[in-house]
């Protein structure tokens, strides 16, 4: 019988905790180029070409600009969120790290939080990065709410990849889990429409979009401007609570395999 019992931890405590562990993560993200690099320039220097340039030629004053804006917005955002979750946790699990902050008096709940706030600084960066060049240079007009809405509902929208990539961490190898998330990223912004309208799929494709929480996250950015097909956004929305609600619980039964405090 333990009869040392740790002491519980204040508010004040935690949030510090929290606040540490946020600061080692992203500090230990922004010296790795080899993710910083592609995840920042990638999403913008694709908009740039399918967004701008395709908007220019085809003199649409705008429309392709605001449309691939929200797309590409989207597809930025959710890498960083598959990866932080899925290549660096799989890494801090080979490694020992997740056991060794798993026996440390630190909350294990401010490991993964410390990873969202990074996954979605990430994505506030790309995000904002995309609107100044929508708005300087594609002539991408919307009201301060439809930016603002925007922004708030594709930064949010990073919780379900986070709960995906948690589970793909927890379960491959660290050699494993960059394959296996480029695997589940690339094809699914492919079909999600994220690349090129969806509009532009033959039907069995728009209906196969439906399967992917990338889809439903663009279509949710997209009805802010306007320009959604299909399904009312509280579908959207309830598609993407429940991809999260499943990729949390299969994420549970992992820990708990990997959890060497019983």
């Amino acid at each position: 019988m333990n009869l040392i019992q740790p002491m519980p931890l204040s508010v004040s405590k935690r949030w510090q905790i929290l606040l540490l562990e946020t600061q080692t993560e992203l500090l230990k993200t922004f010296r790795s180029p080899a993710f910083v690099i592609p995840s920042l320039a990638f999403p913008v220097m694709f908009y740039v070409f399918f967004g701008l340039l395709f908007n220019a030629m085809g003199g649409h004053a705008g429309n392709t600009a605001k449309y691939m804006m929200a797309t590409y917005a989207v597809f930025g955002a959710i890498g960083p969120a598959l990866f932080s979750f899925g290549a660096d946790v799989a890494s801090d699990k080979d490694k020992g790290i997740l056991s060794l902050k798993l026996v440390s008096p630190m909350p294990v709940s401010s490991y993964f939080a410390a990873r969202i706030f990074t996954a979605q600084l990430f994505a506030l960066i790309i995000i904002l990065s995309l609107f100044a060049l929508g708005a300087l240079f594609g002539d991408v007009v919307m009201t301060r709410g439809q930016w603002v809405l925007t922004l708030v509902t594709v930064l949010v929208g990073t919780l379900p990849f986070c709960a995906i990539g948690l589970f793909i961490g927890l379960t491959v190898s660290a050699k494993a889990a960059p394959a296996i998330v480029n695997i589940v990223y690339l094809p699914m912004a492919f079909f999600s429409g994220l690349w090129v309208p969806i509009q532009l799929f033959p039907t069995s494709m728009e209906m196969l979009a439906n399967v992917f929480p990338a889809y439903h996250l663009a279509q949710l950015a997209l009805a802010i401007q306007g320009n959604h097909s299909g399904a009312p956004w509280y579908a959207h929305v309830g598609a993407l609570v429940a991809y999260t609600a499943v990729f949390l619980a299969l994420s549970v039964k992992q820990f708990e395999r990997i959890d060497n405090r019983h």
